[in-house]
């Protein structure tokens, strides 16, 4: 796999980390009252997993999709034209696919902060690790966005991915901060 399907791999991680660590919070004995709350953040982590998974392969796709495009004929003006209309297709899903990793893994960090802050303390240490992951799968998918969007000849469009990419990659490294600063805390 390439780094944009690793870095949907390692959401996914973080992600399923975040859903159990609910899990097991949801069946804690004493804590009865609260089941219904961490089954909502389980619930809410395995539907960032089963994206994250399927971006596993979307990216993959949208990879080999450029890569076809690159190799179409530019022997005549026409088929010169539809070359570069199907490589700035292949350019623009390339980027939206990691860019989407990027948003799925900063719902997902939600789900690792509340159990980081109120999950099974003999737990905390795997929401600390699952909020790794997702920093590391975040890193992964910004830098394919950095890679692709010069690619794209209209560069305000490339300029904004390049500015929503930062942004998201910001939020989830702060995130990841604040979330190892809480299970060090409860350790």
């Amino acid at each position: 796999p390439g780094g944009g399907s690793v870095a949907a791999t390692v959401g996914a991680l973080g992600a399923a980390l975040g859903t159990m660590v609910a899990n097991l919070s949801s069946h804690k004995r004493g804590w009865d009252e609260r089941w219904e709350e961490f089954s909502d953040w389980a619930e809410k982590g395995k539907a960032c997993h089963a994206e994250l998974v399927s971006l596993i392969d979307a990216d993959t796709a949208a990879f080999d999709s450029l890569m076809d495009a690159m190799r179409l004929p530019a022997d005549s003006d026409e088929a010169t034209s539809e070359r570069d209309s199907a490589i700035q297709a292949a350019t623009r899903e390339a980027i939206e696919v990691p860019l989407r990793v990027m948003e799925v893994t900063l719902d997902a960090m939600e789900v690792l902060a509340a159990m980081a802050e109120t999950g099974l303390a003999a737990s905390v240490s795997d929401a600390g690790v699952g909020a790794a992951c997702a920093r590391a799968a975040v890193v992964g998918a910004y830098l394919n966005v950095r890679i692709n969007a010069p690619g794209l000849t209209d560069e305000d469009e490339s300029a904004r991915y390049l500015d929503r990419a930062g942004s998201l990659r910001d939020q989830v490294e702060a995130a990841e901060t604040a979330i190892l600063a809480t299970v060090t805390a409860r350790l």
